[in-house]
């Protein structure tokens, strides 16, 4: 036996005899029998080329070459089991960076509340949150950079897998004071010569074509007079008299004093949030996430609400 064959169960053998002192009762610790367990310490000796146990025929102890290496292999034993745990950890999705986009309105459903809970059942996960719009979530997908997206109304994508957690109904954002702001719906056609406040069409081209299409079907498409990058944004310019918008329901929870939200009539249609990977084979992170953030999202689903 040369040092490279020295094994993790030589040590174990030496530790467990050493703690013993004796060589029956620590092959009874092993599960194995006494001749071959002798027969390894002995081999083991050979190897170091130094006695590790001074043996009578009534006593077993420690050299001083034996007390140096029971501190060292109990040592290595414990990193290795560590390090193994930590292996485990990662298998099992408790150990690693986890990075999780999402687009702005995301943050209106249940999945703020995912991530705090996420957070407190997977300790060890970093957890790296990074909010864009959704043509540019979904390349960051694509390329790897983030794990799990978040995506308003995503583009078809054969590259990527998008489940649906959350489906709304669209609204007409109004500044309060505005001559449709006391009906309980609002035709959409009655929006055709209002001047819109909107998202840009490069933040996510199937979103905006969804806003488009309601539009398309009452006979115009909306006069776009100002453009903004978030619903808070586009929200509080409304309210300042810059214009109307339609948004999926969820901004009513935003809304200021300054705006109302009224639904659309006929049915303006549904928007949806969809959790988004990498279409191949998930890591132990992304599986875990994903389990856990589908029960909060449905149960939010049963009990969403539609404007008022």
């Amino acid at each position: 036996m040369n040092e490279q064959q020295i094994e993790l169960r030589h040590l174990r053998y030496f530790v467990a005899v050493a703690e013993e002192l004796h060589f029956g009762h620590a092959a009874k610790r092993l599960h194995i029998a006494q001749p071959p367990l002798s027969q390894q310490i002995r081999k083991l000796e050979e190897e170091i080329g130094c006695a590790l146990f001074v043996r009578s025929s009534r006593s077993v102890r420690l050299t001083a070459a034996g007390e140096a290496l029971l501190d060292r292999a109990r040592r290595t034993l414990e990193r290795v089991r560590g390090d193994l745990e930590t292996v485990r950890s990662v298998a099992r999705g408790e150990m690693g960076t986890l990075t999780v986009g999402f687009v702005g309105s995301a943050m209106l459903t249940a999945l703020p509340a995912v991530l705090g809970f996420y957070r407190q059942q997977y300790p060890g996960v970093q957890l790296r949150l990074r909010e864009f719009h959704t043509a540019i979530l979904m390349e960051s997908l694509r390329e790897g950079s983030t794990d799990i997206g978040f995506l308003r109304d995503a583009d078809p994508a054969e590259d990527l897998t998008v489940e649906p957690v959350v489906t709304e109904h669209f609204v007409a954002v109004l500044p309060k004071g505005h001559r449709l702001a006391r009906r309980a719906a609002v035709p959409v056609k009655e929006l055709r010569d209002e001047p819109f406040v909107f998202f840009s069409r490069s933040a996510g081209n199937h979103a905006w074509q969804q806003t488009m299409r309601l539009c398309e079907e009452q006979g115009f498409l909306p006069h776009i007079v100002q453009e903004a990058p978030q619903w808070l944004t586009i929200l509080r310019l409304v309210g300042a008299g810059l214009g109307v918008s339609i948004a999926p329901a969820s901004v009513e929870r935003i809304q200021d004093v300054g705006v109302v939200c009224r639904r659309l009539s006929p049915d303006g249609g549904q928007t949806s949030i969809g959790m988004a990977w990498r279409a191949q084979p998930l890591s132990p992170l992304v599986q875990g996430f994903c389990a856990l953030a589908r029960p909060m999202f449905g149960s939010q689903k049963s009990s969403h609400r539609g404007p008022r």
